[in-house]
């Protein structure tokens, strides 16, 4: 539930947890030597910071930012990152604001699993 601001009529936030970077980083230093690395991690610092500040309190208000998203299942959600060359799969736990990464891969290899059932480190 969002906190009351005593000075204004305005809900405050809590900021969202994103768990955790450091997936992003190793798949960026993964790449190291392909000519697409600088891309993708612009694209990954980019869809980072947007998540950082959204104010996502339903699968509608994920879509409403990323209408290329799609909804697997009551807290998954999968991005399309750098023009849908590569997917990022999330656990968003709406009400504690917490964007738990759980994969990241090229699109081909994202046709290779199942987005409902992957797990973090598979």
């Amino acid at each position: 539930m969002p906190l009351l601001c005593p000075y204004r009529e305005q809900a405050i936030l809590a900021p969202v947890r994103i768990i955790a970077r450091s997936t992003l980083t190793r798949f960026v230093e993964s790449m190291a030597g392909q000519r697409e690395q600088r891309a993708v991690k612009a694209a990954l610092d980019a869809w980072f910071h947007e998540a950082d500040n959204a104010d996502w309190t339903t699968s509608a208000d994920v879509k409403e930012s990323y209408a290329n998203a799609s909804i697997v299942g009551s807290d998954c959600v999968v991005f399309n990152i750098k023009g849908n060359d590569y997917r990022l799969i999330a656990a968003v736990d709406y009400k504690r604001r917490i964007v738990f990464i759980k994969w990241l891969g090229t699109h081909a290899a994202y046709d290779k699993i199942d987005a409902r059932t992957v797990r973090y480190g598979d």
